[in-house]
């Protein structure tokens, strides 16, 4: 447990459309930043680490989608100096996408025969995501080759027994482990607390590869150009085309055999007769179709799966 006794408040005013309940505890399920999250009315609890500090995170929802604004407190062990905080709280906005203009998308969205339908339900959900590389790859390893309810259970148990707890505003909330701790274990012995099978090999290396060369950073990726951005992250043991698709900053279109069945009836109106071998074309067709837009149209879609369904009258597999 660590205590955060320290703590600083500001304001956030993100660029609207913006809705705080939809981006910060999304339909689907997924997270802000760890299942381990405190949700109350208009308000979160939760934690991360940011410029390798463990930070607890307090966000009040004080606007509408229209006029969105949001009152933020960051909790610390130790007071740091006024730049330091500076770089938090615009490294806070943008991991909650505060920062994204989505009018373009939604114009786009508006003349699409799919995305014209979730953007009802979904107006002003904002995309997501850490400041750091390791808690996005390690989710997209536990991800792989498994339904969802055995993904969380990988990843509850990973993140209790290896990650850290933050203490702060009467909240304990658990955070997914720094890769310089999971870098000391051995596969086999992770492999056996979590039953994560041979993820628990890449894990360990993918850990060991962080801590022990000069990988970008998210941030750094995000000035890269989406290709090259990519190309780094397949570097990155256990991650392949699907995985770097997600972890990549620019978005991408990450199509596996679940997105290929949903996406190929939505696309073409039937499932395809080999999921696998329908990938490639199916990612093919949404970049040509969605562009430089194709991860939000997929985020969008598989926050959505349930209510599109239903509208479009087709049966689509929720995971």
């Amino acid at each position: 447990m660590v205590k955060l006794p320290n703590s600083f408040a500001f304001k956030i005013e993100p660029t609207p459309s913006y809705s705080f309940k939809l981006t910060v505890r999304k339909p689907a399920g997924w997270p802000l930043f760890t299942p381990f999250e405190v949700y109350g009315t208009r308000t979160i609890w939760t934690a991360t680490h940011i410029l390798s500090h463990l930070v607890g995170i307090k966000t009040i929802s004080k606007g509408t989608t229209e006029h969105p604004k949001i009152l933020a407190t960051i909790f610390l062990e130790s007071s740091q100096d006024p730049e330091k905080l500076d770089k938090m709280k615009m490294s806070l906005a943008h991991s909650i996408g505060a920062d994204g203009d989505l009018n373009e998308f939604y114009e786009l969205a508006h003349k699409d025969s799919i995305l014209r339908h979730v953007i009802k339900d979904l107006y002003g959900m904002h995309s997501t995501g850490p400041s750091t590389i390791f808690p996005e790859a390690a989710l997209a390893i536990l991800l792989q080759m498994a339904p969802l309810k055995r993904s969380d259970e990988m990843m509850n148990c990973f993140i209790s027994k290896y990650g850290e707890t933050a203490e702060f505003d009467e909240r304990a909330i658990l955070v997914w482990p720094l890769p310089e701790r999971i870098a000391a274990l051995n596969p086999g012995e992770l492999a056996s607390a979590c039953k994560l099978g041979y993820r628990a090999k890449h894990l360990v290396n993918l850990s060991r590869k962080l801590v022990d060369e000069t990988f970008p950073s998210m941030e750094e990726l995000e000035r890269l150009e989406p290709d090259e951005a990519k190309t780094r992250l397949l570097e990155l043991p256990g991650i392949g085309d699907y995985s770097a698709d997600i972890i990549n900053p620019h978005g991408g279109f990450p199509i596996d055999a679940w997105s290929a069945e949903v996406f190929g009836k939505l696309f073409y109106g039937q499932e395809p007769d080999d999921k696998r071998k329908a990938i490639e074309g199916i990612k093919q067709e949404g970049v040509h179709r969605w562009g430089k837009w194709s991860w939000m149209a997929f985020f969008y879609v598989v926050q959505d799966l349930e209510n599109l369904a239903k509208k479009l009258n087709i049966s689509l597999r929720l995971e």
